[in-house]
């Protein structure tokens, strides 16, 4: 899953990046309206965290645009305002959830889970496909009744390749989708990832496999 946090407050913006990320989200942070316009407008993310009072664009007005442009990534606003009639205003903006600060890491990564099952229909933990299994809270990757643990990115990556199976997924979207935009990651490090879990699916004895298409991609495929 990846994440935009839009957050003004460089000392919290950073920390909201480093818990999400220790919980196996792939995060991009922005410090101000217009760049948190820009990087959700692609609509490559699926979850957004916006506070509400950034320089160049408040957050009500970002969502607003964003939901204007038919984006409906969900979101959850941050922020230290309170009141209820300002609840209000950020929900009808467009937003999914409201978390008023100071809060716990414990509640922000339920609220940043809940608003995720919400996108276009639930998404469970569980994600099987040809007779694996790859459990979102756990991390592990499952088959034939035996389990592997999987780094951050791998499982990233497995999550992308097993949510499109069948689809050929260009190696430069794996690098936007996982580490991002400005990221100086290069295909060698997809490339080792790949490999990676290739040995992980082999060591379950699945039969899944990821195809490598010449001037493509990769593929996640069941062979017969």
């Amino acid at each position: 899953m990846r994440i935009l946090v839009a957050e003004d407050d460089a000392r919290l913006l950073k920390s909201l990046v480093h818990i999400l990320e220790m919980n196996k989200f792939a995060v991009d942070g922005v410090d101000n309206g217009i760049d948190a316009l820009e990087f959700a407008g692609s609509g490559e993310y699926d979850g957004l965290v916006l506070d509400i009072m950034m320089p160049g664009m408040d957050g009500l007005q970002v969502l607003k645009k964003l939901r204007q442009k038919g984006i409906t990534t969900p979101a959850l606003f941050l922020t230290a305002r309170t009141e209820v009639h300002q609840r209000v205003e950020g929900l009808d903006a467009g937003a999914d959830d409201y978390l008023p600060k100071p809060f716990s890491t414990e509640e922000l990564l339920a609220r940043v889970r809940a608003i995720l099952r919400r996108r276009d229909s639930f998404i469970p933990d569980l994600l099987r496909t040809g007779g694996v299994v790859l459990n979102r809270s756990t991390y592990e990757l499952s088959c034939n009744g035996s389990t592997v643990s999987l780094s951050g990115r791998e499982f990233q990556v497995m999550e992308l390749l097993m949510e499109n199976p069948k689809i050929i997924i260009s190696t430069e979207l794996i690098i936007s989708k996982i580490w991002g935009w400005d990221s100086d990651v290069d295909s060698s490090v997809v490339w080792v990832h790949i490999s990676n879990l290739r040995k992980k699916l082999a060591a379950l004895k699945s039969n899944l496999r990821i195809r490598f298409v010449r001037g493509a991609g990769y593929v996640m495929e069941e062979e017969p």
